[in-house]
């Protein structure tokens, strides 16, 4: 079991860094280009949108979401563009270079963490703040 979920991540890992590929052929769709850079700067962004350490939750982008944007974004891929990006990601695999990081994605999480965290303080902290007697 445990040597089928590693083959699963390395199979995933290779269409993550396909679909990296695929985004830099000019014969990508646009609109499979523009979904496969988000969900590459996602899978390659060292901080994830909902926290592992968040019970249940932490790991669903990763086991469900993750895998079913691959999947989408790999059927809207022509099968030429697929075949040669899935070539030169085995490629970059079989070298064992370290992987590329996301940094820009990192950040637009950590704005989108405050921004949830300005507007929960906003609509519970300032509300209660107003009835507040001097």
């Amino acid at each position: 079991m445990l040597e089928r979920l590693r083959a699963w991540a390395r199979t995933l890992l290779r269409e993550v860094f396909a679909l990296w590929f695929a985004c830099r052929d000019p014969r990508t769709p646009r609109a499979a280009k523009l979904l496969a850079m988000l969900i590459v700067a996602y899978a390659l962004s060292p901080i994830d949108l909902i926290p592992d350490f968040i019970p249940l939750l932490g790991y669903l982008d990763e086991l469900i979401l993750l895998p079913a944007a691959i999947y989408l974004v790999l059927k809207l891929m022509p099968a030429h563009v697929l075949e040669e990006a899935r070539r030169h990601a085995a490629e970059r695999l079989a070298q064992q270079r370290p992987m590329p990081r996301s940094y820009v994605a990192a950040a637009v999480i950590v704005v989108l963490w405050l921004l949830l965290l300005w507007t929960l303080w906003r609509w519970l902290i300032v509300p209660a703040a107003t009835y507040l007697p001097l």
